[in-house]
């Protein structure tokens, strides 16, 4: 069964590229979230069900259970697939995604969830303005300029969509959290100021997951590529996957 990789934002497949040089296994895939990396389909609206119901689409396709992995609105979006289809999910394993009802959004998420102040701040995002933005959460300038240099129209609207489809999803997907069969792993920043380490252990204990904290920011895939693929070649070997 393969291990399907899928990044948040303002993210492409390629979020992965650190981690799966430093896996040893080859049936691993990173795939690209519409209007991220990859053209929306016709009538997509961005959403973060349409979201979900797109990569249980893909995921039927592979007709197989999975090791499922996601990082940021990848944890997320993931957990809430692990929550509906369980029979689609080997294992699952994600962070720096809070899924709790507890999650108060950070300003950015608060400005791209206003109408006005959103499409003023997207206005006016670029790709230097968006490399400063992530190199402020400890993100190496060659990573962040890998991250920078996707960033479009289409990203720009499917961000804003998202996070205004999202104003109360803790409230609305942590319920369904209890429904998660496959084994879990949490692996966390534990320096995030975005998506404080808190709930990484909310997370852990809905999902009777094992949480790991990590001395990094928010994007633990690309400060700590080699911890990150090392917890989950020990995940994937302790529940039988691979």
């Amino acid at each position: 069964m393969p291990a399907i990789l899928i990044h948040g934002v303002p993210d492409t497949h390629h979020v992965w590229d650190g981690v799966r040089q430093h896996l040893s296994r080859t049936d691993v895939e990173a795939w690209d979230l519409p209007g991220f990396g990859a053209a929306r389909p016709e009538g997509f609206g961005s959403s973060k069900d349409e979201y979900v119901q797109w990569l249980i689409a893909r995921l039927e396709e592979i007709g197989e259970p999975v090791d499922l992995v996601g990082h940021d609105w990848g944890c997320i979006l993931t957990a809430r697939v692990a929550s509906l289809r369980p029979d689609l999910v080997r294992t699952w394993a994600g962070g720096n995604g809070p899924v709790s009802a507890a999650y108060v959004w950070h300003p950015l998420a608060k400005i791209w969830q206003d109408t006005d102040q959103g499409d003023a701040f997207m206005a006016g995002l670029d790709v230097p303005s968006l490399v400063e933005l992530v190199r402020s959460f400890d993100v190496a300038e060659e990573a962040a300029r890998e991250t920078a240099r996707h960033l479009d129209a289409e990203m720009k609207d499917s961000i804003l969509k998202l996070y205004r489809s999202a104003l109360t999803v803790g409230a609305e997907w942590e319920p369904d959290l209890a429904k998660v069969t496959a084994p879990g792993l949490v692996f966390w920043g534990k320096l995030d100021p975005a998506c404080q380490v808190e709930f990484a252990d909310r997370l852990g204990a809905a999902i009777n997951a094992r949480v790991l904290h990590l001395d990094c920011n928010h994007w633990t895939v690309l400060e700590r590529p080699a911890e990150v693929a090392a917890a989950l070649e020990e995940h994937w070997a302790g529940t039988g996957s691979h």
